[in-house]
């Protein structure tokens, strides 16, 4: 199986634009009392790439648990449009990979799971490699990578499953600024292929602006949404993007958007 076979089979925008979930009302408040979110309201469009920025303890992070099922809203709901709720790739902040499994092992993990015949896992396995541009270190352990290359590894074994939603938690954050750019640049190429949704958890304005076709600006504790910000600029982006007048204005526009938020 090919590379592009794989973007090829991910599940992708038969119905774009569509709403595949919606959170209506939603509160979260845990078990030391404190309220997380309240009164928060978002609806993730079929095949987009929605961001959500938001100064840190706003709660970001746990409106990604709660789209995955990691946790359940004290109160509101979460409603599935179409078939229900689809599969579901989830990035976390750490490449969290098993650090005696090679890159390769560490991708099947999820196919294992899932009792994947092992000839038909490996196949697969090997075609998300390859389209993380991650062939040649298929056999390296985590020890032998770079903090890029362990992310691409987590990315690929996010995508590895052909989830119709990938779930991004500030996954380049730890990273360089050169290769957060390029980890940028490749993420926009797999979702240019394949069209999943993507729900990017960022607290950069100028990446949230490069990467997305929208911005849910939440405010701080207890988070909600104050701001829907759409980036109308051509998708995917090139790097050329981020030296343009048009970059420039969008990310000023949406850095006052930020600090309405912070003072809410």
């Amino acid at each position: 199986m090919t590379a592009d076979a794989v973007l090829a089979n991910t599940p992708g925008i038969a119905a774009a634009g569509q709403p595949v979930v919606a959170l209506r009302g939603i509160a979260k408040r845990y078990g030391n009392g404190t309220l997380a979110l309240s009164g928060l309201d978002l609806v993730v469009r079929n095949g987009e790439f929605l961001s959500l920025l938001g100064p840190s303890g706003c709660g970001k992070s746990t409106v990604l648990r709660l789209i995955a099922g990691l946790g359940e809203p004290s109160a509101g709901r979460i409603d599935w449009h179409g078939t229900g709720k689809p599969d579901i790739g989830f990035v976390f902040q750490e490449a969290t990979l098993m650090p005696w499994a090679t890159a390769l092992h560490n991708v099947l993990l999820p196919l294992v799971l899932k009792h994947v015949p092992s000839r038909q896992a490996t196949a697969r396995a090997e075609a998300v490699l390859a389209a993380v541009g991650l062939t040649p270190f298929a056999n390296a352990y985590p020890r032998e990578l770079s903090g890029g290359m362990k992310m691409r590894v987590s990315i690929a074994r996010a995508m590895v499953t052909e989830p119709a939603i990938l779930l991004m938690d500030e996954p380049f954050a730890a990273l360089d600024e050169i290769t957060r750019q390029k980890l940028n640049d490749d993420l926009l190429a797999l979702w240019a292929k394949a069209r999943f949704t993507v729900v990017f958890v960022t607290h950069s304005v100028f990446e949230s602006v490069y990467l997305s076709q929208r911005i849910a600006v939440m405010a701080a504790r207890p988070g909600r949404i104050i701001a829907d910000v759409a980036i109308d600029a051509p998708a995917p982006r090139q790097p050329a993007f981020r030296m343009s007048a048009e970059y420039a204005a969008v990310c000023r526009a949406v850095s006052d958007r930020l600090h309405q938020a912070i003072a809410a």
